[in-house]
């Protein structure tokens, strides 16, 4: 049973993940290119945003529209490097949610497997037709506004001379092009995490319904024991796969929702202000979907000790409900995330940011 088939879709249209069928030479190195000409068009739209900032900037007003869209390309870059670094990493995890013990043996197990795949499925269909909904209205808002003024739509460093007409054009729909690229990798990453956060869930699901099986029928519990074991592994493999990542999106998230309010708070009601609501409601809805799974999973681990005690284990022998307090032991300590060492990804972190973004906002504003 194949798991995470459109997250794995997304990743491969970012450049982190070649299709299984291009086995060949050739195809491969084609995909390879294409991975290039992605990081390529990452890296020259941050690093003439970085350095407008630091030759350019000189207000607030000019330093809110810089980092806007700055920051996400700049987190784009991080997350492909991360995804390429950890390309071996993510086949060993998907391989693992086919493979004993987490793989669904029985009907019941089954239909709990494929209710979470259509889940994240119907989910990260969502995610990604809205942002990229959000960027193609950007870019959509800018071609009938700084397109006919001459303008970019972005702002950035250029060394050169580039009123002429040939010049204008490369740059303006490079923006443009490297815009939906950096939507199209924060896409790719977000999906990927966030499944793997809900079959964790998934595999506790699984889990409790072995559980009842073998109280029920008097198996094997040590299948059970050795099956939460490694629910454990599984969750701290991710964590320290994808740690660097989530604390580097805390950050951005923090600091562009502050640069957003306060664009919002100066912008007159015009074509530039949905596209801008929209991007403000996605940087949050980025955080949120990490924060809101992170906090499943952590409210899912503790509630396995409660569902094993009311299950039927009273006239079980001594072994099995050893086996049992084991595993109730072990679900007292619940499956956390944190970013960096510092946060953990629950719905609290989510609030304290929100807060912190808004205080932000408050002393930019007054400056």
């Amino acid at each position: 049973m194949r798991v995470m088939q459109f997250p794995l879709k997304v990743l491969t249209v970012a450049g982190c993940w070649p299709p299984v069928s291009w086995s060949l030479l050739c195809k491969q190195t084609v995909y390879n290119a294409y991975t290039i000409f992605i990081c390529l068009l990452l890296l020259t739209f941050a690093l003439p945003q970085i350095m407008d900032i630091i030759l350019n900037v000189k207000t607030p007003d000019e330093f809110s529209d810089s980092l806007y869209t700055m920051l996400p390309t700049g987190i784009a870059c991080c997350k492909i490097l991360n995804l390429l670094i950890n390309r071996k990493n993510i086949k060993i995890l998907t391989d693992a949610l086919i493979e004993e013990p987490f793989k669904p043996l029985e009907s019941d197990e089954i239909e709990i497997r494929q209710k979470f795949d259509n889940t994240i499925q119907t989910y990260a269909i969502c995610y990604t037709i809205l942002i990229e909904l959000t960027c193609g209205c950007m870019n959509l808002s800018s071609f009938f506004t700084d397109f006919r003024k001459g303008t970019l739509a972005y702002r950035e460093w250029v060394p050169y001379e580039y009123s002429t007409n040939i010049m204008y054009y490369v740059i303006y729909f490079r923006q443009l092009i490297s815009l939906q690229a950096a939507s199209i990798v924060n896409v790719a990453c977000d999906c990927l995490i966030c499944a793997l956060l809900l079959h964790i869930y998934c595999q506790i699901k699984i889990l409790e319904c072995r559980l009842k099986k073998c109280l029920r029928n008097q198996g094997n519990l040590g299948e059970c024991v050795h099956q939460h074991n490694h629910i454990f592994k599984f969750a701290r493999v991710v964590n320290e796969n994808f740690r660097f990542i989530i604390g580097i999106q805390f950050t951005v998230s923090m600091l562009v929702v502050c640069s957003s309010l306060f664009l919002l708070a100066k912008t007159t009601l015009s074509a530039a202000y949905i596209p801008l609501i929209l991007y403000t409601f996605c940087m949050a809805l980025q955080i949120l979907i990490y924060c809101w799974y992170g906090n499943e999973v952590r409210l899912k681990s503790i509630q396995l000790s409660q569902e094993i005690f009311g299950m039927d284990w009273i006239n079980t022998d001594k072994k099995m409900k050893d086996g049992l307090i084991i595993i109730m032991n072990r679900s007292l300590i619940p499956i956390e995330f944190s970013c960096a060492y510092i946060l953990t990804v629950n719905l609290d972190s989510f609030v304290k940011l929100m807060k912190t973004s808004y205080s932000a906002y408050n002393i930019l504003q007054h400056m």
